[in-house]
């Protein structure tokens, strides 16, 4: 999903609104998704293995059958090293067949735990955090919402003098706006109303009290 010139002007104009009444400054980025997740089908290709390797432990007979099928249609069972060969040809295609089908990102994505794909939108937001806002400001009042699409999930990370004042439970309400219109195909207007929320917390706690400095950029940066 790809964020029109409107969307973009959308948010642009919500951050500038929104700075208006406060030193605060905020920075609003969208990602298609955090992370490729290629551990992921990496562990269900391994699982996929273990699994093969309990099915013919608990079903023998079935090795068995696959000899006969194969090398030897009279033999009443197959030789130990035969079943070694059986159970070792057997993990490998269970494993790249995995390991094939989840070449498809989305499945990949769909297919991570949910505390997974929260971690790696959480450490993708502290990266960019990082990079581009922390201490980027003269007071250090820095705030970053971040939206990573493929995964329904956001962030917001603020610089160490918002965070010393304002709890983390604070920005429940932008959190909400924000993925509330995810879940409608709507992220540019969940993030502009994320921004709306975020305004209202810095100017209660961080209020203009001079003249308009913009330190941070107001666009909306799509990665």
């Amino acid at each position: 999903m790809r964020l029109s010139k409107a969307d973009h002007d959308r948010v642009t104009a919500a951050v500038t609104q929104a700075e208006t009444a406060t030193t605060g400054e905020i920075v609003t980025i969208v990602a298609r998704q955090s992370d490729a997740y290629h551990d992921a089908s990496l562990q269900w290709g391994v699982l996929g293995m273990v699994l093969t390797l309990a099915v013919l432990a608990f079903h023998p007979v079935a090795a068995d059958q696959i000899y006969a099928r194969l090398v030897d249609p009279w033999a009443q069972s197959a030789p130990q090293g035969a079943l070694f060969a059986i159970a070792l040809v057997l993990m490998t295609l269970v494993y790249l067949g995995v390991r094939l089908v989840l070449a498809v990102p989305a499945l990949r994505i769909a297919l991570t735990p949910g505390a997974t794909k929260s971690r790696r939108v959480r450490r993708r937001a502290l990266m960019l955090f990082r990079a581009g806002a922390e201490k980027r400001t003269r007071g250090s009042t820095g705030v970053l919402l971040y939206l990573s699409l493929a995964e329904h999930r956001a962030e917001i990370v603020a610089d160490a003098a918002i965070h010393s004042r304002v709890p983390n439970e604070t920005w429940g309400a932008a959190m909400a706006a924000v993925l509330a219109a995810v879940r409608d195909d709507r992220p540019a207007d969940g993030m502009a109303d994320a921004v709306a929320q975020i305004g209202v917390v810095l100017a209660e706690h961080f209020p203009r009290t001079g003249a308009a400095v913009n330190e941070l950029p107001d666009r909306l940066i799509e990665l």
